[in-house]
């Protein structure tokens, strides 16, 4: 961990730091958090980690062990499914909404969407595991804003937390990425065609092709973190 300049919104870079670290490996399942440690590291007071480590117990990253305080939970893979489930009732709304506005007369996502294709393609061809979760969010980003439909982002938002490790950890083991992609490539072209029936299933499809993928992967993983 990089020390953190003090910000007004530093209890969500404090946040935003741990679950970095917890996506990408380097604090591992079972690792007990030490509240001093952590705001040694960041360079910040303890407030703000404890607000942090607050959310991510919330969100079902971190759990009380006994006298041992907080520890990085295991990844669950029910849990994880449930959480896809609604998402995938989510993003099929959402990508109909999308269609049916562009249908209507809207200008619709296809710029700024082709941009985070392109984007996506770059971070699969550098191996960047962490860009390539942050375009990804923010393709489906730009699906629920194009929705119209203003609650849809917020109510996503908590399984987007709680997938982001899970497909983290798929992306350091699995090889295939350029699925996804081309997934999310024939979202948005069902979008911009104003098709909302194929957008909604391919949207429903891609996140339940996702679960089935990210469950395949971490059931076999050999880490033994899963539960």
């Amino acid at each position: 961990m990089l020390p953190l300049s003090a910000r007004s919104s530093l209890t969500d870079r404090v946040y935003e730091a741990i679950l970095d670290e917890i996506c990408n490996g380097a604090i591992e399942p079972g690792t007990h958090l030490v509240q001093e440690q952590i705001a040694a590291r960041l360079d910040v007071s303890r407030q703000p980690v404890q607000q942090a480590m607050a959310r991510l117990k919330a969100d079902g990253l971190l759990a009380e062990v006994g006298r041992r305080g907080l520890q990085v939970t295991p990844l669950n893979l029910a849990l994880m499914r449930h959480h896809y489930d609604i998402r995938a009732a989510l993003d099929g709304l959402a990508a109909r909404l999308a269609a049916m506005a562009v249908r209507a007369g809207a200008e619709g996502p296809r710029r700024a969407g082709e941009a985070i294709l392109r984007a996506g393609a770059e971070a699969i061809a550098t191996g960047d595991i962490a860009e390539q979760v942050r375009q990804d969010a923010a393709f489906h980003r730009l699906i629920y804003d194009a929705s119209q439909n203003p609650l849809l982002a917020d109510a996503a938002e908590p399984h987007w937390r709680f997938l982001r490790r899970a497909m983290s950890q798929v992306l350091r083991h699995a090889q295939r990425p350029a699925t996804i992609w081309q997934q999310h490539a024939d979202i948005l072209a069902a979008i911009v065609a104003g098709d909302a029936e194929s957008a909604s299933r391919k949207a429903v499809d891609h996140c339940l092709s996702a679960a089935d993928r990210l469950g395949n992967a971490l059931a076999n993983s050999t880490d033994g973190r899963t539960t």
